[in-house]
């Protein structure tokens, strides 16, 4: 009876630290398996102060936040949190001590005019975005290149747009900032993207890929998008639609039908280490769902896909 009694002890034991066994190693796949940066835009959030806006973040488990007008101002340098040194100082340790980073600080630059005046307002405001940024230790400003007026040569446009990346590049010399020019407007196909890229090759110029933008108007397959584009790509916007009666609705990441599995497959065997960034554009659609339902859900969203 000892004897069974024994054995029995034994196969308990080595059941048991088998079972042991396999929960840390589950446990270490788990550690192992990609956890992506998050960050939300606050155009999903017009109505929120500056303080809601970090606390979301913070409790939602977001690494970083996207800003894109606060409240009513979307003049960045014009915001109470940042119009003076005092204010900026006051602003960094709001965002220090709940341990997000504003990972980008994004203007309404536009980079295709050709109009001298213009051209130079477009450039300044951005070249104010460079500055705030650096002192906020932010790594990037956002700019459009947006649009391919049927009155310019397309060429024309190309090198406007590659030409202002480029200036922008060269003042941003020094500051750790690198200026993004987002898929937007007009200039969202992917040969067009290359070819401003290619002609705007600096260390300190990237690219935005809203996977949505671009696949909603070209339908091109993002894992050829990436494929082409992956040298530039610094910074991702994730959302999802659908159509209705031809028209573009925003709806709950999963929710829709764009193929962001097949983008984030390409991006995760690219390496991407960058942030997906959650971008609700709730300020120009007031009627889709609110950020306080949607943008917790983003995080909790995202796990399957990861």
């Amino acid at each position: 009876m000892k004897l069974t009694t024994d054995a029995t002890r034994r196969d308990f034991l080595k059941v048991t630290s088998g079972l042991a066994g396999l929960a840390m190693l589950e446990l270490s796949f788990d550690f192992a398996r990609p956890k992506p940066l998050l960050s939300f835009s606050t155009l999903g959030c017009p109505a929120w102060s500056f303080e809601k806006i970090l606390q979301y973040a913070a409790d939602n488990h977001y690494q970083g936040i996207e800003i894109r007008g606060i409240l009513d101002q979307m003049d960045l340098p014009k915001c109470p949190e940042f119009n003076s040194p005092e204010h900026i100082r006051a602003t960094k340790k709001m965002i220090e001590d709940r341990g997000i980073k504003i990972v980008s600080l994004d203007s309404s630059a536009k980079m295709h005019f050709a109009d001298p005046a213009k051209r130079q307002a477009n450039l300044d405001e951005a070249r104010r975005f460079i500055d705030l940024a650096k002192e906020l230790q932010a790594s990037y400003i956002r700019v459009f290149p947006e649009d391919l007026p049927k009155d310019q040569e397309r060429q024309q446009t190309i090198d406007l747009i590659s030409k202002g990346l480029l200036e922008l590049a060269d003042y941003a010399k020094g500051s750790g900032v690198t200026v993004l020019l987002e898929s937007h407007g007009q200039v969202v196909s992917k040969d067009i993207l290359s070819e401003i890229m290619k002609a705007a090759e600096h260390r300190q110029v990237g690219m935005i890929w809203d996977i949505v933008n671009m696949w909603s108007v070209t339908k091109e397959a993002p894992a050829e998008v990436y494929a082409q584009l992956k040298k530039y790509i610094r910074h991702i916007h994730v959302k999802d639609a659908v159509w209705v009666e031809g028209k573009e609705k925003f709806v709950k990441i999963g929710e829709g039908i764009a193929p962001l599995t097949e983008a984030f497959k390409a991006l995760q065997a690219g390496g991407y280490k960058g942030y997906y960034s959650f971008e609700w554009e709730k300020r120009w659609h007031p009627e889709i769902e609110d950020p306080e339902i949607t943008i917790p859900h983003y995080p909790v969203a995202m796990k399957k896909y990861f």
